[in-house]
């Protein structure tokens, strides 16, 4: 398996203000030959690691009670992220019962959400490797005032 040379096909990107989106115009990653991340990625790395990982285990692997994330990003798109996130989320079976808690209210997540989005893309497509990106790009000015605004709710 190779990182770094990422699987996601970079021609499919566009950039603006460091940040990168798909065709869809979606959250995406970026990782260059050297295995440099974009800095929105390492955020989400960051950000995952500060707030998700607890229940859903180190790099996107799941636990006993959370889905391994890096396996459901597979398949989920940025709205059900989103929505999932912000809302939280109930599966019921007639063996279990399992509760996701809203997150739409915690700073901590809600301003970062689109950079642990693409965090987890990223380990989906395993485009980077597990553990703390080795490189990353310097975080855009337009990053920090994004997360100062969000921060005070402006």
């Amino acid at each position: 398996m190779s990182f770094g040379a990422a699987a996601y096909a970079q021609e499919d990107k566009q950039e603006v203000d460091g940040k990168y989106f798909d065709k869809e115009e979606e959250p995406t990653y970026n990782v260059k030959e050297d295995g440099t991340v974009d800095w929105y990625t390492y955020s989400g790395f960051r950000r995952y690691h500060s707030e998700c990982h607890v229940c859903h285990g180190p790099d996107g692997l799941g636990s006993t009670y959370a889905p391994a994330l890096a396996e459901t990003m597979k398949t989920m798109g940025y709205a059900d992220f989103i929505g999932v996130v912000a809302s939280g989320k109930e599966r019921i079976t007639s063996s279990e019962t399992s509760k996701m808690p809203a997150f739409g209210d915690n700073v901590n997540v809600y301003c970062y959400m689109d950079d642990i989005y693409v965090y987890l893309k990223a380990r989906a497509d395993e485009a980077i490797p597990r553990g703390r990106p080795k490189k990353r790009d310097k975080k855009p000015e337009q990053a920090t005032t994004y997360e100062n605004e969000c921060r005070e709710g402006t």
